[in-house]
């Protein structure tokens, strides 16, 4: 399990060891141990809903400093879609790449642009592979890794395409060289980001083996700066025209966005980590009466517009989007500048990381004891122990790094026993 990367982090400083965190986990990744938080890395799928609950703002993410443009001869900046919907009163995507470039940067490149290219390469991969219907959606890395740790039977349905941030990447880079000459290690492609898994898909990716990104920044981060940049562009008329994409690209800023791409109405498309598991789970029993061709996931509410490094309302955003891709042509990038490489190129594999033993023999007997501690708890699932569920609590002790008098209503048992015992004595 060495190979699992977060981006999520504790600052034990400011964690008060409350159970909100451990409540809203979806994955369980969390418990609280000697009044601070923990986080199980190879449980955690960077959904970020910890940073989103944690009222004392002891749940981070890790990202890059947008001071680190130094630190190349050349930058590129990869705007993601949902940033164009964190501004008031836009009706110009081209104001926000000028003002990226008055920010520092040397050029831009939309992932947006990229996402045209994903779906018309999406488009005719599901059309080819009926038999592998339903194919989902790989472009939300919280998805991607919580399918592969824990619903091994649909890992065969993942749609076996890099996301859009991907091909962005490549191809920004493709360019910045011809067009400066400089070396690949000279040039800074840096994207800005909405969430936390898009740091870790960066740093650790999941079916190709090295990512063209080089500085994942943070929308919240850049956002005082960027609206200053945006005003000042504006006011001095000297807006660039560098818009590459239409509708089809900058709808994958939300929730559906992907699915619309694919110009068919045989699709689901859910929002949010608890609906997403829900729709998994009945995946994997065959509960659809009619499976559809392709199925959308996001982890965060609204999709990426969602997600907890952004600054606006997901559903005001959602409205901007709309808004702003009203007169747009339906698409801008037909086709990359060069030949690109848009399919995985390495086999993705199950990660087993919430199994109880080694071997069937083993998990089954473990799980038998979960069962019998299960019924020695009260059931109340109230976190009182540090973990978010009895059966949970029950889990950590078969694995060796908890014990029963964890819950407090048997130390309270116990305590009245010993009480008991010495009023004998």
């Amino acid at each position: 399990m060495g190979d699992f990367y977060t981006s999520v982090h504790l600052d034990r400083d400011l964690c008060k060891g409350c159970i909100n965190c451990i409540k809203r986990c979806p994955t369980e990744a969390i418990r609280v141990r000697n009044g601070k938080a923990v986080i199980t890395k190879e449980f955690c799928i960077d959904c970020g809903e910890c940073i989103r609950i944690c009222k004392n703002h002891a749940k981070l993410a890790t990202t890059d400093s947008i001071e680190n443009i130094s630190n190349y001869k050349y930058v590129v900046a990869l705007p993601a879609p949902s940033l164009y919907a964190q501004a008031n009163n836009l009706d110009d995507i081209n104001i926000v790449l000028t003002a990226l470039k008055d920010m520092g940067f040397d050029d831009v490149f939309e992932v947006s642009a990229a996402a045209e290219l994903v779906s018309s390469v999406s488009r005719r991969y599901v059309e080819e592979h009926q038999d592998q219907w339903p194919l989902i959606s790989t472009a939300c890395p919280s998805v991607v890794r919580l399918i592969r740790v824990r619903f091994p039977n649909l890992i065969e349905h993942m749609l076996p395409i890099k996301p859009p941030i991907e091909l962005a990447a490549e191809m920004a880079r493709h360019i910045a060289i011809e067009k400066t000459g400089l070396k690949s290690e000279d040039i800074g492609i840096f994207f800005i980001s909405p969430c936390p898994a898009k740091v870790t898909s960066v740093k650790f990716p999941i079916g190709y083996e090295k990512s063209d990104v080089d500085q994942v920044v943070a929308i919240k981060d850049i956002y005082p700066k960027l609206i200053a940049s945006m005003t000042k562009v504006v006011e001095e008329n000297r807006i660039e025209d560098l818009s590459r994409s239409g509708r089809i690209g900058i709808g994958w800023g939300r929730i559906g966005g992907e699915a619309a791409g694919l110009l068919t109405d045989s699709y689901l498309a859910a929002d949010g980590i608890e609906n997403v598991i829900k729709v998994l789970e009945d995946l994997e029993d065959q509960k659809f009466l009619k499976v559809p061709s392709f199925i959308e996931l996001n982890a965060c509410t609204g999709g990426c517009v969602g997600g907890v490094l952004q600054v606006e309302n997901p559903f005001l955003a959602i409205v901007k989007l709309k808004s702003l891709r009203k007169y747009l042509p339906v698409a801008k990038t037909h086709e990359a500048p060069f030949p690109v490489h848009p399919e995985w190129t390495e086999k993705v594999e199950y990660q087993p990381v919430f199994k109880l033993g080694t071997n069937m023999l083993e998990s089954l007997t473990k799980m038998s004891q979960v069962d019998e501690l299960c019924q020695k708890f009260p059931g109340l699932d109230c976190g009182s122990c540090g973990a978010p569920t009895c059966k949970a609590l029950a889990e950590d002790i078969v694995r060796g790094i908890a014990n029963e008098k964890d819950c407090i209503h048997i130390l309270k048992q116990f305590i009245h026993k010993l009480s008991d015992e010495f009023s004998q004595l």
